[in-house]
């Protein structure tokens, strides 16, 4: 077996989880500046929130152009263009005064940044950890998921004590600095620096199959129907989280001293990030479809608990935590089991438009819900159908993933497949 030189590829995961953490805060501190900006623009709420709604969209309906121009150029280069992107949508946003410059800073140069970011981080660690896909891309995922716990409150404390704007570009400017220098340290890996997979691990393509021939498989677009559910359902509970907490009258509520909503806010953003490399490494040992079809059942669950005792605010923030640590993992399961089918000459790229389904997830999860919500006078519908999503794709992972991903890798089914059977790879047929 092959071996990378004085643990190149673990700086190179390094160096991934930094650049990724720096691109974290656009999204998951956005709230904070969300009442500064309508008093800076004079714009209502819905107008103000569109940038936000920007934000996603750019950063996942674009990838896939996005993950081509990588491959196409330096991943290096790239990756540091977006995170100088990220910093400088930041910059640019502290000085504007207009909804329209808003939309044009930290909607669509933060938008573009993050997911050019994103999705090349991504497809790099997964060609760096051929046998450890999951766990790779779980790490930084998690970078992502966690990396505003480091920023939330000193930006906090910086708006209050200087305003947004200084806040807005001494942020911008050290997190776009910071992502830039670590990101020129980025680089595929060369022939022979990587490990071979072994025999008893995961089932990986023989051969790499380009992003024109891969959308016309009937196994992509399971995954993209199945990560588009896990989004939306996932999203129906994480995008009006603060809502229902105040429905259900738990919000205010104390919890180990701390009120509940800030405390299980928190709380589960470490949970959204600890299960990526979590369930990535379990994936890598006991199979991707086996861990998504525990996961999502998980989760499913979860939310059923969470509903039924809502009205409890120890009940609401804990479960919640759980919510997050069973949904999260979508993000190194997804992109593993995508490599391990289509192979790595096209991970980026490929992964660009597997994420779209993310997308799809944001802008069915928040309207949407908001709608059957008002439609219905209750969240609990909301909460049913995220249920139902959570466990219809749990049933398609065990019963149509396992066996179709067999089916294309050329790889027997087993007349009673153990829960943690490993997956041998065998070649494709020419």
């Amino acid at each position: 077996m092959n071996t990378p030189s004085a643990g190149t590829r673990w700086i190179q995961l390094g160096l991934g989880l930094i650049v990724m953490m720096t691109i974290s805060s656009p999204q998951y501190v956005w709230t904070l500046f969300v009442k500064p900006f309508q008093a800076t623009t004079g714009s209502g709420l819905p107008a103000v929130q569109v940038t936000f709604t920007l934000l996603i969209v750019l950063q996942t309906f674009f990838s896939p152009a996005q993950g081509w121009l990588i491959e196409r150029f330096s991943a290096k280069g790239m990756i540091a263009l977006g995170a100088a992107l990220s910093g400088a949508g930041w910059a640019a946003a502290s000085q504007i005064d207009s909804l329209y410059g808003l939309y044009a800073t930290y909607g669509v140069l933060c938008g573009l940044g993050t997911g050019i970011v994103y999705v090349g981080i991504i497809g790099l660690m997964v060609r760096w950890f051929p046998e450890r896909r999951g766990f790779a891309a779980g790490v930084v995922a998690a970078g992502y998921g966690m990396g505003a716990i480091a920023t939330t409150f000193p930006i906090s404390d910086m708006i209050a004590a200087s305003g947004y704007r200084h806040a807005l570009l001494v942020f911008g400017a050290i997190l776009g600095v910071v992502g830039f220098i670590a990101a020129l340290g980025l680089r595929p890996p060369q022939l022979g620096e990587t490990p071979e997979i072994p025999a008893d691990k995961v089932a990986s393509a023989a051969r790499d199959v380009p992003p024109k021939t891969m959308l016309k498989t009937p196994l992509f677009w399971l995954m993209f129907a199945m990560m588009a559910m896990m989004s939306t359902g996932g999203l129906m509970v994480v995008a009006q989280f603060a809502a229902f907490s105040k429905e259900f009258g738990v919000a205010d509520a104390l919890v180990f001293g701390f009120a509940a909503l800030p405390f299980a806010l928190t709380f589960d953003r470490v949970t959204n990030g600890l299960t990526r490399p979590f369930f990535g490494w379990v994936s890598d040992n006991v199979g991707r479809e086996n861990t998504m079809a525990f996961a999502f059942a998980l989760e499913a669950c979860a939310i059923a608990l969470l509903l039924a005792f809502r009205e409890n605010a120890y009940a609401f923030a804990l479960l919640s935590g759980v919510v997050f640590f069973a949904w999260g993992e979508i993000f190194s399961l997804f992109p593993s089991t995508l490599t391990d089918t289509f192979g790595t000459k096209h991970a980026t790229t490929n992964y660009g438009f597997l994420y779209m389904a993310q997308g799809v997830g944001s802008l069915l999860g928040g309207p949407f819900a908001a709608m059957i919500h008002d439609a219905a006078g209750s969240w609990v519908p909301v909460f049913c159908i995220a249920i139902g999503l959570d466990l219809v794709t749990a049933a398609l992972a065990w019963f149509v993933l396992k066996p179709a991903r067999r089916a294309y890798l050329g790889v027997p089914v087993p007349a009673v497949p153990a829960l943690a059977e490993p997956l041998a790879a065998k070649p494709l047929a020419a």
